[in-house]
């Protein structure tokens, strides 16, 4: 279907799908938030919404009902959205779901089908999990991909993961199959504060993303976000003997294992986003650098 031209900096700007689900690969709902935000600041319209009836059980994830237009009363359906984002630069689709309950073999396929359509070439998942990392770090992020030059080009590895695996897996497995070339992209969130939101690792996600499409992305509040949720985790610690002294184990672990703290590579990659994020400027929405360095 494609021939292996990486999505990174060298590339062209070829279409790209993103894709994230709810539930086990979601952890502090911080993958579906990245996508959610990419969605608002790029003005994605929706392109098509899958029949939820074949892979859902509803009694696990069950329809809403509410008032819709003009107070009519209507079904909300657990479902999954296909949407299109048009940059100036590149096309942009953005999958939002929920895990299926049923059929993943199919579900995949359709989405896939879907993407053929739409002339993707690249497809990237996100996901998030609970680990042992502290909230006052940045939070570990891990990118995988069966695709030699993906690997070069992204300094992204080959995933080594055995063991138990969820839609966005098996939606890379899949994709990879069909020669798309594949992304994974995890955020690790501290398991000591699970709950949604998680605004610091959706953070981190979108700052990655930026860097695998190679379009800016407007964080909005994000940022600020991230600090107040980072300074309320430090209150809720500081009351707790326990959980703080927890917290400054992980510290010390995590510090340990990422001397040095910063590479020349990484001070390159983090002035870069700089320039990019600059170059912005007012009432740009995040859609990229129209006329600058072909990033993609």
């Amino acid at each position: 279907m494609t021939t292996e031209q990486p999505v990174g900096r060298h590339a062209a700007r070829q279409t790209v799908m993103i894709a994230a689900f709810e539930g086990w690969n979601d952890a502090g709902s911080a993958a579906t938030d990245a996508l959610e935000h990419l969605a608002d600041v790029w003005g994605a319209s929706l392109h098509r919404e899958l029949d939820p009836e074949g892979y859902h059980d509803f009694q696990v994830n069950r329809p809403m009902i509410g008032s819709g237009p003009e107070g009519r009363r209507i079904i909300a359906w657990p479902t999954t959205t296909v949407s299109v984002a048009e940059l100036p630069d590149r096309r942009v689709v953005l999958v939002h779901g929920i895990e299926p309950s049923f059929r993943w073999k199919s579900f995949c396929r359709e989405l896939l089908d879907i993407a053929a359509e739409l002339d993707v070439r690249t497809v990237v998942t996100l996901g998030a999990l609970l680990a042992d990392v502290p909230h006052t770090r940045p939070i570990p992020l891990t990118a995988t991909t069966e695709s030699p030059g993906l690997q070069a080009v992204l300094d992204v590895e080959p995933s080594t993961y055995e063991g138990p695996t969820g839609i966005v897996g098996v939606l890379q497995h899949e994709a990879a199959a069909r020669e798309f070339q594949a992304v994974s992209l995890w955020a690790a969130v501290p398991h000591y504060v699970a709950n949604p939101p998680s605004p610091k690792a959706t953070l981190a996600i979108l700052t990655r993303v930026e860097d695998l499409v190679g379009t800016s992305v407007d964080m909005g509040d994000l940022p600020e976000d991230a600090e107040a949720w980072q300074q309320g985790v430090d209150e809720l610690a500081g009351e707790d003997a326990e959980i703080s002294e927890y917290v400054a184990q992980l510290e010390e672990a995590k510090d340990t294992a990422d001397l040095p703290e910063a590479s020349g590579e990484a001070i390159a990659q983090e002035f870069e986003r700089y320039l990019r994020r600059r170059d912005l400027g007012p009432g740009r929405g995040g859609h990229g650098t129209p006329g600058g360095p072909d990033k993609g």
